[in-house]
């Protein structure tokens, strides 16, 4: 029988460009990905982690929020995750946190995380859960989940695809691989990275998308004021933001109090020498059964391979 405290969740999120749109004709001389070049879209197995969130909050209360690194327009996914339900978002953008690799990144988070804990949470660390996708389509490295971790130094659960039950500071997981699957119990708080198979993320909702659609942060304002003319200056437009809770915070490196030096490409010891457009071709075949189970099956397998969707 599940205890009737509550349980507050982060969830780690990214903006990626389209793999199928990556070519060595994006790459930059330092080895780093021109993401302006690209088409970007929410992380796929990021949907999964907030969906994951937002269930648990639905079964056992609590407060969610979602935090992303990068540019102004990786503001995009904190709106996409307003649009879904989360109670708060956080962009942490600083051009030092620019070319970072996992070690960087999950340095960054884990100052951004310190900085959101309350001593005062039942937890001592002003969270219970984080949740993050397993890995993300543009790296496929899987690695700054567990480093996040390991730098908050909380315990992880990888490959998580569905929380069996919380009882006050212990959660039970489902743990998903090929070969099989086992349940894993652990202490709070801790991360979880989850996999696509864990759920079925839930649509934007359309009242959701009415009630944000002007959520922005303060790097947004100028494009701002060219959509919505109404608004007589930045002034005019930050204090209607802000009356409403629609103001979406920016944290820089110096508001997480980050060492500069363990930042970005400077503290980025991986770099990536090159990228080559590889086509798979194959004389295989496989027969799809031409009704409704099988179209559905085609494009269930599809999808996951990132080929659609």
């Amino acid at each position: 029988m599940s205890s009737a405290r509550t349980y507050n969740s982060i969830v780690l999120v990214k903006q990626v460009p389209d793999t199928h749109n990556i070519s060595g004709e994006v790459m930059k001389e330092d080895g780093t990905i021109n993401r302006s070049a690209l088409p970007a879209i929410f992380n796929p197995e990021d949907l999964n982690a907030l969906e994951m969130a937002l269930q648990v909050r639905e079964r056992y209360g609590g407060q969610v929020t979602v935090l992303t690194m990068g540019p102004a327009s990786a503001a995009e996914v904190l709106r996409e995750s307003l649009y879904r339900g989360a109670d708060k978002v956080l962009l942490l953008s600083d051009r030092r946190f620019a070319g970072a690799d996992t070690l960087a990144t999950s340095y960054t988070l884990k100052c951004a995380i310190d900085k959101l804990g309350d001593p005062s949470a039942s937890s001592g660390h002003g969270y219970d859960l984080i949740f993050c996708g397993r890995q993300a389509i543009d790296g496929d490295t899987a690695q700054v989940g567990p480093q996040t971790a390991e730098k908050l130094g909380i315990p992880q659960i990888t490959y998580a695809e569905s929380v069996v039950s919380l009882d006050e500071n212990e959660i039970v997981v489902e743990r998903a691989f090929p070969l099989g699957r086992e349940w894993v119990k652990c202490s709070l708080p801790c991360l979880l990275t989850v996999v696509a198979s864990a759920n079925q993320p839930r649509p934007p909702s359309a009242r959701k998308r009415i009630e944000y659609k002007l959520a922005a942060t303060p790097l947004e304002y100028r494009a701002l004021l060219k959509k919505w003319p109404e608004f007589e200056s930045e002034q005019a437009l930050e204090s209607y933001l802000a009356a409403r809770n629609l103001q979406i915070p920016i944290w820089t490196a110096d508001d997480v109090e980050a060492d500069v030096d363990r930042l970005g490409l400077a503290g980025s010891p991986t770099q990536v020498y090159k990228v080559n457009f590889v086509v798979l071709e194959t004389t295989d075949s496989k027969d799809i059964p031409a009704d409704q189970e099988g179209i559905a099956a085609l494009m269930q397998e599809l999808v996951k391979e990132y080929i659609v969707g």
